[in-house]
C-alpha cells in the first residue's frame, strides 16, 4: 500500500508556484509610491499575516499529501498474521502496532509492519468474521489544531494589539496626547490675503511689518534692532482677528501653524506644557514661520486664586511653559508668535510685558467708510438691485463689527430668494437688518387689541421725545410687530454722524428717552406694564456710571467709586469691590435715584406738552405697525 510521489509532489509544487506568485505581486510596490504602505500600515502587517498562513497552509497540503509508510499493513491482515502464527515480536501501545513478520523462505530478513489497531473489539471480530479487509486511521489533526487552537487566537490578538497601538499613537491618540495639535499650513496653502480683509488699515500696515521683518530680518538687524517676538490682536468679537491672522498665513509665503488656545488643555496634568515644547520645536525647525493662537485667553488667564483639585493646575503649568518658550527662542531665529483675543483685560501681566507680545494691535468696530467697504466686499457676488445704496446701509449699521455686516448681507440674499426676486432690494436689506438687530419677526404672536394699543403707545412715547430733546438722535423707524424672544416693538435711532463720546447733556436725554415709553404708558393709559424692565436696566445702568464711573455729579465731585476686579478662578465676569463707606453708599443711591427720577419728570412733561402728537402717532402704529422715521418728522410738524 504505497502511493507515488509523483501525484502529490505536482499537486505541491503547483500550490509552492501560485503561492510564490502572490507574494511577489503583494510586495511588489505600487506605481504611486506616495501610497507603499509602510510597515507600521494596515497594508505590512497583513502581508506579513498573509505570508505566515500560506506557509502553515503549505505544510498543511503537506501532510494531506505525505507518502503512506511501504510497512503500513491493514489491521484485518495483522490479526490474520496473528492468527497464521506470522507475526515474531511487536509493541502494542494505545495508538499504534508495530513489530516483525516472519520470513516467507528461511534465511531472508524478517519484514517490518506497522498498523492501527480497532479499539471495539466486537467491531474487529464481526469484520475478521465477514472476510472484511479493512484499515484504521486516528485522525489527528496536529496542524489543524495548531492552526486553530494556538495560532489563530495569536493572530486576532495581534491585529487588536496592532490596532490600538495605531490609535493610540495616531493623531488624538493616548500616545500621542503630548504632541501639538497645530494645524500647518504650507507656503502655498494660503488662499486669503490682505486684500480680503476690508478695512482695518492700522491693523494690516503693523502685519505687513511683522511679515516683512520675519522675511528679511537683516532689514532692521542692520540698524541694531530686532525683530517682534509676538503679536497680540486685540477686539471685540467678530472684527476678524482670525480673518487676519489666515491673510498673515496667505502673505508671509512660510509655514504657518494654526492652534486654538482650547486644544493645549486636557484631562491629564502636564498634556499642555508638553504640546507647547512640541509646537514649538516644530516651529524651531521649519524656521522662518508663524506660530497663531487663537483664543489666548484660555490659557493665558491671570494666575493666582486657589490651586486647583488635586494640588495641580493645568491651565497655569500650560501658561508658564507658554512663557518660558515665548521668552527663551532667539528672535533671529524667524519664529513669531501671533495670538487673539477679545478679553486682553484678564490676561497674565506675564504675557503682555516686553519681550514677548511686544506688539498689541487694536482690531476696532469698522467706522462708516470701513463698514461701507466690508459691504461691498460681501455683496461682490449677490446680485444687487438698482434701489440698493450700500452707504446708506452702512450708516445704518452703526456698532456693528463684519461679522454683522456679513450676516446682513446673506440674510438680505436668502429673503430675496424667499420672495422669489432676481436682485436682492433695498426693502430687503432692511428687513435684514432689522432682523439682526432685534430678532425674526414673530407673526404667530398676535397682540391683541389692548397690548397692541398699549405697545403703540410705548414706542410711540420714545420716537416722540426722542425727536424733541435736543440731542436725541434721528428716529429712522418705529415698529410694533413682536421680534426676538421678548421685544414687542422697537424704536431704531440713526446716529447723524459716528461718535465716541458721550456728554453729560447726551447721557441725561438718553436717560430721558429710555423712560419715555414707561411715561406714555402711565400718562394714557393709567398704569405701567412689565415691557419698560429693560428701559429701565439700561437707564439705571447710565445714571450709575454718571455717577460712580465718569464724576458726572456735584455732590460727589470728580471721583470715581468702586473698583472692577476680575475673578476668573470664581468663573466670575466682574465683580465690584466696594472702596466707600455706607454714607457714600447712601449718598450714591440718592444721586442716582435723583437723575432716574429728572429723567422721568423730563420725559411726562414733553410727553404731557405734545399730548395730540402722541395720540396721533399712536393711532398710525396700530393701523400700519410700522412707521418710517420721515412720517414720524412730518406728524411732529403737522401738530
Amino acid at each position: 500500500m504505497t502511493n507515488t510521489p509523483s501525484g502529490w509532489a505536482q499537486q505541491l509544487l503547483r500550490h509552492l508556484k501560485a503561492t510564490r506568485a502572490r507574494l511577489e505581486a503583494w510586495q511588489k510596490p505600487p506605481a504611486d509610491k506616495s501610497r507603499t504602505p509602510q510597515p507600521d500600515q494596515p497594508g505590512g502587517i497583513s502581508r506579513h499575516l498573509l505570508t505566515i498562513l500560506a506557509v502553515f497552509s503549505l505544510l498543511y497540503l503537506w501532510q494531506s499529501y505525505r507518502e503512506v509508510r511501504e510497512d503500513e499493513i491493514p489491521y484485518s491482515e495483522f490479526l490474520r498474521h496473528v492468527e497464521e502464527g506470522n507475526v515474531a515480536d511487536s509493541l502494542i501501545t494505545d495508538q499504534v502496532i508495530t513489530g516483525h513478520l516472519k520470513p516467507a523462505t528461511p534465511g531472508a530478513e524478517p519484514r517490518d509492519f506497522i498498523t492501527v489497531p480497532l479499539a471495539n473489539q466486537e467491531l474487529a471480530n464481526t469484520l475478521q468474521a465477514k472476510g472484511v479487509q479493512y484499515t484504521v486511521r486516528y485522525g489527528s489533526n496536529w496542524l489543524g489544531n495548531f492552526l486553530f487552537n494556538w495560532l489563530l487566537p495569536m493572530v486576532v490578538l495581534f491585529g487588536l494589539w496592532s490596532l490600538m497601538a495605531r490609535r493610540m499613537s495616531g493623531p488624538g491618540g493616548f500616545l500621542n496626547m503630548g504632541r501639538g495639535r497645530a494645524r500647518i499650513h504650507a507656503e502655498s496653502s494660503g488662499q486669503i490675503s490682505f486684500q480680503d480683509v476690508a478695512g482695518a488699515l492700522e491693523a494690516k500696515q503693523e502685519l505687513r511689518e511683522s511679515i516683512e521683518f520675519m522675511r528679511n530680518p537683516s532689514r532692521i538687524q542692520r540698524l541694531g534692532g530686532r525683530m517682534p517676538k509676538g503679536v497680540l490682536l486685540v477686539g471685540s468679537p467678530g472684527t476678524g482677528k482670525t480673518l487676519l491672522a489666515r491673510a498673515v498665513a496667505g502673505e508671509a509665503g512660510v509655514p504657518f501653524f494654526n492652534i486654538s488656545a482650547a486644544e493645549f488643555i486636557e484631562m491629564f496634568v502636564g498634556v499642555g506644557a508638553a504640546r507647547v515644547r512640541d509646537i514649538f520645536e516644530q516651529a524651531r525647525q521649519k524656521a522662518p514661520c508663524m506660530i497663531f493662537i487663537d483664543e489666548l485667553d484660555a490659557i493665558g488667564r491671570a494666575r493666582g486664586g486657589p490651586v486647583a483639585m488635586g494640588g495641580h493646575d493645568e491651565r497655569e503649568q500650560t501658561l508658564n511653559q507658554l512663557l518660558t518658550e515665548m521668552d527663551g527662542f532667539d528672535p533671529s531665529a524667524g519664529v513669531v508668535v501671533m495670538a487673539a483675543t477679545n478679553r486682553p483685560e484678564i490676561l497674565d501681566k506675564a504675557l503682555l510685558r516686553a519681550g514677548r507680545f511686544d506688539r498689541q494691535i487694536v482690531v476696532d468696530k469698522p467706522g462708516l467708510e470701513d463698514r461701507l467697504a466690508i459691504l461691498e466686499l460681501h455683496t461682490a457676488r449677490i446680485t444687487l438691485g438698482a434701489d440698493v445704496e450700500l452707504r446708506v446701509v452702512a450708516q445704518r449699521t452703526p456698532g456693528l463689527v463684519g461679522a454683522d455686516l456679513a450676516n446682513i448681507s446673506n440674510e438680505a440674499a436668502i429673503i430675496a430668494v424667499r420672495d422669489n426676486q432676481d436682485a436682492v432690494a433695498m426693502s430687503h436689506f432692511e428687513a435684514a437688518i432689522d432682523r439682526v438687530m432685534a430678532g425674526p419677526e414673530k407673526k404667530s404672536r398676535a397682540l391683541n387689541e389692548t397690548e397692541k394699543r398699549r405697545v403703540a403707545y410705548h414706542e410711540s412715547g420714545h420716537a416722540l421725545v426722542a425727536e424733541i430733546v435736543p440731542t436725541g438722535e434721528p428716529v429712522h423707524k418705529v415698529s410694533i410687530i413682536p421680534r426676538g424672544a421678548a421685544a414687542l416693538g422697537f424704536t431704531l435711532q440713526l446716529p447723524v454722524e459716528e461718535k465716541f463720546l458721550s456728554t453729560e447733556p447726551e447721557l441725561r436725554d438718553q436717560i430721558t428717552i429710555l423712560l419715555a415709553g414707561r411715561c406714555a404708558e402711565e400718562l394714557v393709559l393709567g398704569c405701567v406694564s412689565s415691557g419698560a424692565w429693560n428701559d429701565l436696566e439700561k437707564a439705571s445702568e447710565i445714571a450709575r456710571a454718571m455717577v460712580c464711573q465718569l464724576g458726572m455729579n456735584q455732590n460727589l465731585g470728580p471721583m470715581t467709586y468702586g473698583k472692577r476686579q476680575q475673578l476668573a478662578y470664581l468663573n466670575v465676569e466682574s465683580a465690584e469691590e466696594r472702596n466707600f463707606g455706607e454714607d457714600t453708599a447712601r449718598l450714591i443711591d440718592a444721586e442716582v435715584r435723583g437723575l432716574i427720577e429728572e429723567g422721568h419728570r423730563h420725559a411726562r412733561d414733553i410727553l404731557t406738552t405734545h399730548r395730540d402728537t402722541l395720540d396721533a402717532m399712536a393711532r398710525l402704529l396700530q393701523e400700519r405697525e410700522v412707521v418710517s422715521g420721515e412720517e414720524i418728522k412730518q406728524l411732529i410738524r403737522g401738530n
